[in-house]
């Protein structure tokens, strides 16, 4: 007899349908999966023998085969589970659902006693599943938060094979699972870290704010214990909160990596990723023989935070470029190519030489010239020219280290960000981005007309600077950020001058 149960796979971070065929007839006991299974879904015969034996059913001693369809594409992991069984149980006659599945859906593992296990992917499968027709999907309870955020879509969960049989014996008539609106409420993210935690570096904060309302990536540089990661731990807190439409992108690629947690329904904060600088190029930026997101993907729409800048491999820092610019990447692999979403803010620190004191001015530096210059020759010219915000971290003063008074909220910090950014919306209205740091040079002429006074300011700063005309336009979005933060239609010299100051370190470090 032969059953079909709807399922889903993953292929990047997005899920096709998937339809499991069971086939049990007569010949010599035995189980066989095709349709291209990787080697978690082949040992799935063994799991389910065990949890349909352990659920009160029987497990048919005959031939049996379950095929997965579509036949040319690889599948992968324990998901396929709960559809086998429950089409193995169909098949065999011990329970008639098989009207029900036709607009159902089914993902889980199982273990040996028929208990569900949660999967990874169940909000791409959600979405997938709607797209394909199906009107409702059974995924473990842990995972039925994450799936039921789908709008116009029935989710349920079952905490056994035994109770899956039974919720689809009774016609879904079970509640659907339903989620508050405290678990997708977007307007307050549950930021820990806030930067009235800061002391001093008042001058840095006014930088990361610039960085945070124009989208501009931003490097500091400053001796051991300065509070360069404190501060950028806390430059999520000061980005806008994200939309729906954000979130959802983040949790489809939080979900397929397996880095939800049990019950929650959406990812609210900015991501914030900080990989040790150890990670391999394939880890930065994803790969794998069926590629999988990398670092870069998993801060998309966030802060990727690299500390210790020259101590990555070079090759690691040199393929970031692309998605740098792009805002997503490509992974070619022979069986498939894929493309995931990369739209990140870089926040990166580094010391200003390999002991760390070579601009501190109550330690001794212990460095040679060359090797100062080899370690700052770490980081490429074409990266740096990429990063608009150099900014100096000093040492705090005994002063700030001993004040008491809180410094300014990011809550407030965040208020003149969001202006700034609908300043932005509103001009970028017909273009094809929202930022002041992708505008092309196209729209730098467009957008951002200079006065007389500051072209002569600019051209000032090129000659003394050496800056080359790449960091011309980075000046200039500075400036365009710094006039939308003061609510200023044009660029004035006041913005083009701080803006200059956030690009001396070129001359300073790498000149």
């Amino acid at each position: 007899m032969l059953a079909r149960v709807h399922s889903a796979a993953i292929l990047g971070v997005d899920a096709y349908p998937v339809q499991v065929e069971a086939d049990v007839s007569y010949g010599k006991e035995g189980m066989t999966v095709v349709g291209l299974p990787d080697a978690a879904v082949r040992e799935s015969c063994d799991r389910v023998e065990a949890a349909i034996r352990n659920s009160g059913f029987e497990f048919p001693k005959e031939r049996i085969t379950i095929n997965l369809a579509p036949a040319d594409v690889r599948k992968e992991g324990p998901s396929f589970d709960l559809p086998i069984a429950l089409g193995l149980i169909i098949a065999t006659g011990q329970v008639a659902a098989d009207t029900i599945l036709e607009d159902v859906a089914l993902t889980g593992e199982l273990s040996l006693d028929g208990r569900l296990r949660p999967i990874s992917g169940a909000l791409p499968m959600a979405l997938g599943s709607r797209e394909a027709g199906r009107r409702a999907l059974i995924v473990p309870p842990e995972n039925g938060n994450e799936a039921a955020v789908v709008d116009d879509f029935e989710v349920f969960s079952a905490e056994t094979l035994y109770d899956c049989v039974k919720l689809l014996e009774s016609g879904l008539r079970d509640e659907p699972v339903q989620v508050s609106e405290e678990q997708i409420d977007l307007e307050a993210p549950p930021y820990e870290a806030d930067m009235s935690d800061v002391k001093g570096q008042e001058h840095v904060k006014r930088a990361l704010e610039i960085a945070a309302a124009g989208g501009h990536n931003c490097l500091m540089i400053g001796p051991p214990g300065s509070g360069k990661t404190m501060l950028a731990r806390r430059v999520p807190s000061i980005l806008p909160s994200m939309t729906l439409d954000e979130a959802l992108e983040v949790t489809k690629l939080y979900s397929v990596k397996g880095l939800m947690r049990p019950g929650d329904a959406l990812i609210r904060t900015r991501p914030f990723r900080h990989p040790h600088h150890t990670v391999s190029s394939a880890g930065l930026i994803g790969g794998g023989t069926i590629p999988s997101p990398g670092e870069v993907s998993l801060a998309h729409h966030g802060v990727l935070f690299l500390d210790e800048l020259p101590e990555f491999p070079r090759n690691a820092l040199e393929v970031m470029r692309q998605p740098m610019e792009d805002g997503d990447v490509t992974i070619a692999r022979a069986q498939t190519t894929l493309t995931f979403p990369a739209r990140f803010q870089l926040v990166a620190a580094m010391n200003p030489c390999p002991c760390g004191f070579y601009t501190d001015p109550q330690r001794e530096c212990t460095c040679t010239p060359a090797m100062i210059q080899r370690y700052r020759k770490q980081i490429s010219g074409p990266l740096l020219d990429r990063i608009d915000i150099h900014i100096e971290v000093p040492r705090l003063t005994s002063e700030e280290v001993m004040e008491r008074q809180p410094g300014e909220a990011s809550a407030s910090i965040r208020d003149r960000v969001v202006a700034a950014r609908e300043r932005q919306h509103a001009r970028f209205a017909d273009a094809p981005f929202h930022h002041n740091a992708e505008m092309n040079s196209r729209a730098l002429r467009e957008f951002c007309p200079l006065s007389s006074e500051v072209e002569a300011l600019l051209k000032t700063a090129i000659d003394q600077f050496a800056l080359s005309a790449r960091a011309h336009d980075r000046i200039v979005k500075l400036a365009r950020t710094i006039a939308d933060l003061e609510g200023a239609e044009d660029i004035g010299v006041a913005h083009a001058a701080e803006a200059v100051q956030y690009r001396e370190l070129d001359r300073k470090l790498w000149g």
